[in-house]
C-alpha cells in the first residue's frame, strides 16, 4: 500500500477565540473585536523618512488578530478593517479611503490579511503554544507582508530596487524581529492563563 495513503493530516488544534466562540454571533463580535484591535494598533505610527512607509503597530496586531482567531477568523478581521478604512479613519496616521490602499503603503495592507490567514493556520497547528514556534510564525508572517509590500512600494514610486528594499524592508528589522519577539510571549502566556482558567 502506498504510503501516501497512509498519510494522515495534521489534525487542527483549538486556537484561543475557540474556547470563547460556540456561536455564529460570538464568531461575529470576535472578527469585529479584531478589526477594532488592528484599527487601534495602526494609530502607533513613527515614521521614518525618507521612507514613505511609517513603522507601526500593525505587523504586531495582525500577528496576534491571526493567531488568536485562527485562519479564517482573523482574515476576515483585517478585510473588515481594511473596508472600514474606505470610510472611517483608521489607517495609519488617521488616513482613510481608497487611494490608501492603492498608494504606497497598499501592498503592505493587502499582506496584512495574507499573513492573518496564513499565521491562523499555523496556529491551528499550535505554533502559537510555544515561543521558538510562534516567533518563527510571526517572522515569517512579515516576511509575506513584506513581499506584498514591497511589489506595491516599487510599482508606485518608480525606484531602484536598492531604494525600494531599504526604505520599505531594511530600516523595518530591528522592529519586526522586536514585535515577533513579543507576539512569541504573548500567545504562550495567553494559553497559560487560558488553561489555569478553564
Amino acid at each position: 500500500m502506498s504510503t501516501l495513503s497512509n498519510t494522515v493530516a495534521t489534525p487542527r488544534v483549538p486556537v484561543l477565540a475557540d474556547l470563547f466562540a460556540n456561536t455564529w454571533i460570538k464568531n461575529a463580535v470576535l472578527v469585529l473585536g479584531g478589526a477594532l484591535f488592528m484599527a487601534l494598533f495602526q494609530q502607533i505610527s513613527i515614521p521614518v523618512p525618507p521612507s514613505p512607509v511609517p513603522i507601526t503597530g500593525g505587523t504586531l496586531a495582525v500577528m496576534l488578530i491571526g493567531s488568536a482567531l485562527g485562519s479564517k477568523r482573523g482574515a476576515s478581521a483585517i478585510v473588515l478593517y481594511l473596508m472600514l478604512g474606505l470610510f472611517l479613519p483608521v489607517y495609519s496616521e488617521g488616513r482613510q479611503g481608497f487611494d490608501v490602499l492603492v498608494g504606497t503603503s497598499g501592498g503592505y495592507f493587502l499582506g496584512y490579511a495574507v499573513a492573518a490567514y496564513i499565521v491562523g493556520r499555523l496556529a491551528e497547528r499550535g505554533s502559537d503554544r510555544k515561543f521558538a514556534t510562534a516567533f518563527a510564525s510571526f517572522i515569517f508572517a512579515q516576511i509575506v507582508v513584506f513581499g506584498f509590500g514591497l511589489a506595491v512600494l516599487k510599482a508606485n514610486t518608480g525606484n531602484d530596487w536598492s531604494w525600494v528594499i531599504h526604505n520599505g524592508f531594511t530600516i523595518f528589522i530591528i522592529g519586526g524581529l522586536v514585535k515577533a519577539a513579543i507576539g512569541a510571549v504573548l500567545m504562550p502566556s495567553a494559553w497559560k492563563l487560558a488553561e489555569r482558567t478553564r
